[in-house]
């Protein structure tokens, strides 16, 4: 058998976390249409009878270090090439960006083998436009294959895994073949939480909350979860609450739903909204969220 691990990177946005997903055919990572949703390195492992495949999805790479929360997803990204057999590179589209330029230095110096993956090839009408542009990335970066995908419609994804199993080294599986992530329940329940702030509040608070589960009870007909939802400004805390509570009520009926689907069990979830001056730029109180392991 073939095993190892696959880093999968590329900027903010472009379809990381979609694509891990469709491969494992579960819900991992959190997903939404702003930039930066995954904060935390995410394993996912799938396991066939060519192989063991370890999937790791981190943040996108990007330039902006204003706050040590950017610094902290900066080096979460980085340090998604140490220790890995593969590299997927995800491209949104035919068209390569400035920061693509940066990421071709990261994979010469890691000297590791790279399959770039086209994604949204749905959206190309112009066949021979995606051909030019196949060729002229094979000018600028010897990729072992270049493979044209759509991640949520699973499209091509077959193939993908089939070049992804054959170049892994040959062995032996080091999860059990029924796993498939080396993440607590009590950890993706924080990110379905957050997956369903970000989804509802939009433009309105992209990066000024987290969350942090305080408690979590398993019984045997029901778990309890409670969290708090950590916001930088009181302002922020009213528009997470929302009128009459409106917005936490419906945040907290959607998570409770896709964390029952997840556990297979009844879920109580309790969730407050509490203000943390300034925690994305607080190294202390970043630590306390839990961000530095996810960038060592």
């Amino acid at each position: 058998m073939n095993c190892g691990h696959v880093a999968l990177i590329g900027r903010p946005n472009v379809g990381k976390s979609t694509l891990m997903n469709h491969l494992l055919g579960q819900k991992l990572s959190i997903t939404s249409r702003k930039p930066q949703t995954t904060r935390h390195r995410i394993v996912g492992i799938k396991t066939t009878d060519a192989g063991q495949a370890i999937f790791v999805d981190t943040p996108g790479m990007h330039r902006d270090e204003k706050r040590v929360l950017n610094r902290y997803l900066n080096k979460t990204a980085d340090s998604s090439l140490l220790g890995v057999d593969l590299v997927l590179w995800l491209l949104d589209g035919l068209y390569w960006h400035e920061y693509d330029e940066q990421i071709f230095r990261k994979l010469e110096q890691a000297g590791l083998p790279v399959i770039l993956v086209v994604n949204k090839i749905d959206k190309v009408k112009d066949k021979q436009a995606a051909l030019a542009f196949f060729g002229e990335a094979a000018k600028k970066f010897p990729f072992q294959h270049i493979v044209p995908v759509s991640a949520l419609k699973s499209t091509n994804l077959d193939e993908l895994e089939r070049q992804i199993m054959a170049l892994l080294p040959e062995a032996e599986p080091i999860f059990p073949e029924d796993q498939i992530t080396d993440r607590s329940e009590r950890f993706f329940a924080a990110e379905i939480i957050r997956e369903k702030l970000t989804r509802r509040l939009g433009d309105e608070l992209p990066y000024a909350l987290t969350v942090e589960i305080e408690l979590y009870e398993e019984h045997p007909s029901l778990t309890k979860i409670y969290a708090n939802i950590w916001v930088e400004r009181s302002s922020q805390k009213s528009i997470v609450i929302g009128k009459q509570g409106e917005n936490l009520k419906k945040i907290g009926t959607e998570a409770r739903v896709d964390i029952e689907k997840l556990i297979d069990q009844k879920v109580f979830l309790q969730l407050w909204v509490k203000v943390k001056k300034g925690w994305s730029d607080n190294e202390r109180a970043l630590q306390s969220l839990g961000f530095l392991d996810s960038a060592e």
